[in-house]
């Protein structure tokens, strides 16, 4: 495969409602989409990178001016074995997995829609509709908070997933539990919140019967994650901290994770999220499929990978409606708690060119070989 151009779109999607984590609130997602048109065909990729660097120290601005000073020239040398060969090609730069990830997606996208065959077949999907759970910010209010929470229970989604924060947890727990019931499928993500300081407070979740905790420490401190998860019965689920399979082995055999989070861009792309699945899958570790507010473009593929055999809980892949009134692609709606996976060869989707045009922030910034 031979790279004629690679395009940065960015873009402006207002949200249906905000959405607050402990690092703040997003009323609107600025996304920056990665376009490459090649010998064989075109390819979208989505990158996940918020605006600013406080979930990752990778934020648009950066992810953009790191693609076109070093990765871009990489990619556009010369002709490339397709998208398997993007990783290697770009490991001259030390992390910046996001931006590598949304290249990687889109030229895969690319070679897939040449070769007539979808993201799933190529992953190997099990399943042709995947359980959808859903992620509550933090509410102003109990009151409020309910009110929201129901309204996804009457959407059909199957888990709910509530952000939390020191000074947000019990309280809103406790009132979740009550109304979903004994049965229902509640998890938390603390968004590396704690500290190990808080290891007895968060022993008070345990009565609650929950899914999990996810990442309640920050990313680099898998031991604190060993000694919490020592210390309560809920399992401790990692997800800023796993950056790459050899990491979530790692942290496996640490006992810091029983469950682990797979987001393709904080990996640094499907086909490392892929081998992640393989390696929890044979270790019997269950996985689930994280998301990032992503549009058609990025959902899409996330709802392929989560087809894969190892994703048994349900994951952040609602339906476009839970995020955007309009979405980039045709719209993923919500059928008994599921999503189809796309058969269509790539993504499966069509981007709806005359939006990204209308919502760009500015002109694409087209890049070629030198």
């Amino acid at each position: 495969m031979r790279i004629h151009a690679i395009e940065l779109h960015r873009i402006g999607m207002p949200l249906v409602r905000p959405f607050e984590t402990s690092f703040g609130v997003q009323t609107s997602r600025e996304v920056l989409l990665v376009h490459v048109r090649t010998d064989v065909g075109d390819g979208w990729g989505e990158c996940v990178a918020g605006v600013d660097p406080f979930y990752s120290s990778e934020y648009v601005s950066a992810v953009e001016d790191v693609i076109r000073s070093y990765l871009a020239q990489a990619l556009l040398a010369g002709p490339i074995g397709g998208a398997a060969a993007v990783a290697p090609l770009l490991r001259f730069v030390v992390g910046h997995r996001m931006a590598k990830a949304a290249l990687e997606a889109a030229i895969l996208d690319a070679q897939l829609r040449a070769d007539g065959v979808s993201f799933g077949s190529h992953f190997g999907a099990t399943r042709d509709r995947v359980d959808c759970g859903v992620s509550v910010g933090i509410s102003p209010n109990i009151p409020t908070l309910l009110d929201e929470v129901q309204t996804y229970i009457d959407q059909g989604y199957k888990r709910i997933k509530l952000k939390i924060k020191p000074g947000w947890d019990l309280e809103p727990v406790a009132a979740v539990r009550d109304l979903l019931g004994a049965g229902g499928l509640l998890q938390v993500d603390a968004n590396t919140a704690y500290t190990l300081d808080d290891v007895a407070h968060l022993r008070e979740l345990d009565a609650f019967e929950l899914l999990l905790i996810e990442q309640p420490f920050v990313e680099e401190d898998i031991g604190a994650h060993a000694v919490l998860a020592r210390a309560i019965e809920t399992p401790v689920c990692l997800d800023e901290s796993i950056v790459t399979t050899s990491v979530a082995v790692d942290a496996i055999e640490q006992g810091a994770t029983s469950i682990v989070n797979i987001k393709a861009g904080r990996v640094g792309g499907y086909l490392e999220a892929v081998r992640m699945h393989g390696a929890c899958l044979t270790r019997g570790i269950p996985v689930w499929c994280g998301g990032m507010l992503e549009t058609g473009i990025g959902r899409a593929a996330n709802v392929a990978l989560a087809a894969l055999p190892g994703f048994t809980l349900p994951g952040d892949t609602s339906a476009s409606d839970r995020y955007f009134a309009e979405d980039l692609t045709e719209p993923f709606v919500l059928e008994e708690g599921t999503l189809p996976v796309p058969t269509g060869p790539g993504t499966g989707v069509t981007v709806r060119e005359a939006l990204v045009r209308d919502w760009a922030l500015r002109d694409p910034l087209v890049l070629r070989a030198r």
